[in-house]
């Protein structure tokens, strides 16, 4: 496990108010007022310390407000939140995968956000339908392609990947890895489960090498001729080309004229055990602002939740297009069906 910023310990004295203060009984506590701002909150993260350290420290020079965090893995965050209960230091959860927030809102980990501020600037199809969590940015999981090797008008859908003409020119990175689960469930939303299987086996059967560990690694064997084609997050993407500009790897937009790119959501929910409810709902606000989702886009080449706010010049560069309209929840509702379907297509 990877704690960032603070080791446990720490943390439950900052949480505790600040460490070598005397604390008021409980008797007092719960005469304080409500409106008392707080002055610190916690945030588990899935997110590596990059990409929001500097969200967080600008936080900070506007509201006085010091986020400290703790990274690990959705999974091993969620297990925590859970064990510790309403022992938790945790104020607001975040992941990189819907699927993740559906499944620690499913558990009861989460609370209502009720913010209508959050209502009005993020699409629905982004946010909780039982109002738990919200997106605060986007990528999408689409098709790179060798410039050298292939032309654009030969690609068209996700589903086409299986067709025979890319035999062994298909890169894929592991079915471990919950983008890629995410992408299945929502195909199986849209297809249904026997389309989604008879895909998945022809994506199997083109594969060029076995499964990657992650989306760089499928882009470098893209240029360096490995494969021809594959499918990654779009931040991945944006990275290698701001690394070296002649990268003979670019972006296409599939099914454009039926559901759309699939998207996934880097997003958060409030702590439902959380202490500093208010705060937390406050930040989460902040975070959908203009400003601090201008920041988002340029700190890791991803698309801003919020519409209407500029992209990194990298990004715009990509073209615009149409991105599937469902529900982003489904990639945690139709996980575990996914996970299985994959499985049974041979996708390692």
């Amino acid at each position: 496990m990877n704690i960032t910023q603070f080791s446990t310990p720490l943390l439950m004295c900052a949480l505790l108010a600040a460490c070598g203060q005397s604390q008021p009984p409980a008797d007092d506590t719960a005469a304080a007022p409500e409106s008392e701002p707080a002055t610190e909150l916690v945030v588990y993260s899935e997110r590596r310390e990059p990409l929001i350290q500097p969200v967080f420290d600008r936080y900070r020079e506007q509201t006085g407000v010091t986020v400290r965090y703790l990274t690990d893995s959705a999974p091993v965050l969620i297990e925590r939140l859970a064990a510790e209960g309403a022992d938790t230091p945790a104020d607001i959860f975040l992941s990189v995968d819907a699927g993740s927030l559906w499944q620690a809102s499913e558990r009861g980990l989460l609370s209502e956000l009720d913010s209508a501020e959050i209502n009005r600037v993020i699409p629905a199809n982004l946010r909780d339908p039982d109002g738990q969590w919200t997106a605060l940015s986007l990528r999408a999981r689409t098709i790179v392609y060798s410039t050298e090797r292939v032309e654009p008008g030969s690609l068209e859908s996700y589903e086409s990947l299986a067709d025979e003409k890319w035999r062994g020119r298909l890169c894929l990175r592991t079915s471990k890895k919950v983008y890629n689960q995410s992408l299945t469930a929502t195909l199986i939303e849209r297809l249904g489960a026997e389309r989604t299987e008879q895909a998945l086996r022809g994506w199997v059967d083109n594969l060029a090498t076995e499964p990657f560990a992650d989306d760089t690694a499928l882009i470098m064997a893209i240029a360096a001729g490995q494969c021809d084609v594959g499918l990654v997050n779009t931040y991945y993407l944006g990275r290698a080309q701001a690394e070296n500009p002649d990268l003979p790897v670019a972006v296409f937009w599939p099914n454009q004229s039926d559901a759309g790119v699939h998207v996934n959501i880097s997003g958060a929910g409030i702590v439902a055990e959380s202490d500093n409810k208010a705060e937390a709902k406050r930040f989460l606000e902040w975070l959908v602002s203009e400003p601090a989702q201008k920041l988002f886009a340029e700190v890791n080449f991803e698309f801003p939740a919020r519409t209407g706010i500029e992209v990194h010049p990298l990004v715009a560069a990509w073209g615009e297009f149409v991105s599937d309209p469902v529900n982003v929840s489904v990639a945690g509702q139709r996980q575990a069906e996914a996970v299985q379907l994959m499985d049974r297509a041979g996708w390692r």
